[in-house]
């Protein structure tokens, strides 16, 4: 379109140039949005679902290039590219572009090029026709294989990472301007990957040292076999941040080449924990301290605080708690502590971002509001927070979305009074239907008020006391 829109004016530069001298620049033009701009033109170029594009870099990295530097699989770029001994898709992406290998690790357009090309050779090595690939669920193999993943378990919680998004949207604020991706219902076809394991919903009871964790085990080249505490006491938490997503995490832990691995990784946007060595082993994640300490890793990257999620610090503060109780750690800063902290390291994360003192708050039982209950809890598995709003100081009302039923769900959580039953309302209204409200004297929340909304806007809201909110019709898509 931009190709034959410069045709245009160059066509009819003699009648285009008087007329802007008379009219000026348009008074409600947009300002110029580059990102957006690139996202746009890799997707034309290459006949990929923009929207997908999007969504993909979006899991990757929140569309942030970090000026260049590597995650710790060796990916470049909001698309991670990645060059490390076992995986070159940067290198196949200069080969597909023509670009050099420089650019395609520093300039953000050309990585997104780059991105897009490699997942079009995919789709290509698929069969994929120009009908099958305007469809973004027909994807789903090409976007599993993006991930590098080690294992069809791995590569399958990837992608549908990636789909959970697709189904929720996205809206990133970038220096190269803000790029969103409407909520959306996409049917992913999985293929050979409806197979695989389901590494979100299954685990192997007798292997995990935490009730709560998954397991996908690293491979046996990245940690050292152990009888701990038998043989070593364990008396440190060590706290990391990945510099990576949670499904590339769990990959490179379990890629031979990596000689690293830690005994839990746990997930930006709902808390979820994979452990990947038992306790009583040695992982290797923090020097000299590999053998007196469990190491955590975190889903994100150090520079970018939006990754350090409240169900993040919870779910990994329940986690640290329990290591802790289990071996008599003393729940303080001496013993909890963050990587750059161990003696000798030349890591610098968990980083400035990462929010101790709420952390250790969260580690020593205080949730913050004295309320046991979450929206994620009260709403159900599937869900998750989409919007919110702070009721005062009383409580908050949130909204949810479940990409994989279309519906929304609405409730208010209580921060004050907790126990005592007090006026609390809940209410959720699908653009063309009425609206439905939970409304009474209630010890904990409001709700859950669940409906389907795919594809329709949404007012949302709820009260306690007399604090209220009540959004405009929005979250439309």
């Amino acid at each position: 379109m931009k190709a034959r829109l410069r045709r245009s004016a160059a066509l009819l530069a003699g009648s285009l140039v008087p007329l802007v001298l008379l009219t000026g620049r348009p008074a409600s033009a947009a300002p110029p949005d580059p990102l957006a701009d690139a996202f746009t033109r890799a997707a034309a170029t290459y006949e990929v679902p923009r929207d997908l594009l999007v969504t993909l870099g979006y899991a990757e990295t929140r569309l942030d290039g970090h000026g260049g530097e590597p995650s710790a699989s060796g990916g470049y770029g909001m698309m991670h590219l990645v060059s490390n001994p076992t995986v070159h898709s940067l290198e196949q992406a200069a080969k597909l572009t023509g670009q050099p290998v420089s650019t395609l690790k520093t300039d953000d357009a050309a990585n997104i090029a780059g991105g897009a090309a490699v997942l079009r050779a995919y789709a290509n090595e698929l069969g994929l026709d120009a009908a099958a690939r305007k469809d973004a669920g027909k994807w789903y193999p090409a976007v599993a294989r993006y991930g590098n993943a080690s294992s069809s378990g791995v590569a399958r919680l990837y992608a549908d990472t990636v789909y959970e998004l697709l189904a929720t949207g996205v809206k990133a604020t970038t220096p190269g301007g803000i790029v969103t991706v409407r909520p959306q219902t996409v049917n992913p076809e999985r293929g050979a990957y409806a197979k695989a394991p389901d590494l979100d919903r299954t685990f192997a009871a007798a292997a995990v040292d935490y009730p709560g964790a998954h397991w996908a085990a690293a491979s046996s080249s990245n940690y050292a076999v152990s009888n701990r505490p038998t043989g070593n006491t364990i008396d440190r938490i060590v706290i990391h941040v990945t510099q990576g997503s949670y499904a590339g995490t769990i990959s490179w832990f379990q890629n031979p080449s990596a000689q690293v691995s830690a005994h839990y990784v746990v997930r930006s946007s709902d808390g979820d924990i994979t452990q990947m060595v038992r306790e009583k082993d040695r992982a290797w994640h923090a020097g000299n301290y590999n053998s007196r300490s469990v190491g955590i890793e975190h889903e994100g990257y150090v520079d970018n605080a939006s990754w350090f999620t409240d169900a993040m610090y919870r779910a990994s503060a329940a986690l640290t708690r329990s290591i802790a109780d289990r071996y008599d750690i003393p729940k303080d800063r001496t013993h909890i502590v963050g990587h750059v902290e161990v003696p000798g390291a030349s890591h610098t994360d968990p980083g400035p971002n990462w929010n101790w003192t709420r952390y250790m708050q969260f580690v020593a039982g205080d949730t913050g509001t004295g309320n046991p209950h979450t929206p994620q809890s009260v709403c159900g598995s599937g869900y998750n927070v989409i919007d919110s709003a702070a009721l005062g100081s009383a409580g908050t009302v949130y909204l949810l979305y479940n990409g994989s039923t279309g519906q929304n769900c609405v409730t208010t959580i209580k921060s004050t009074s907790i126990g005592t039953a007090s006026a609390t309302s809940a209410y959720l209204e699908v653009q063309g239907a009425t609206r439905v409200t939970d409304s009474g004297n209630f010890a904990y929340y409001a709700g859950p008020i669940r409906a389907s909304g795919a594809g329709k806007c949404v007012k949302w809201g709820g009260k306690i006391g007399s604090a209220g909110y009540d959004s405009p019709f929005e979250h439309c898509g």
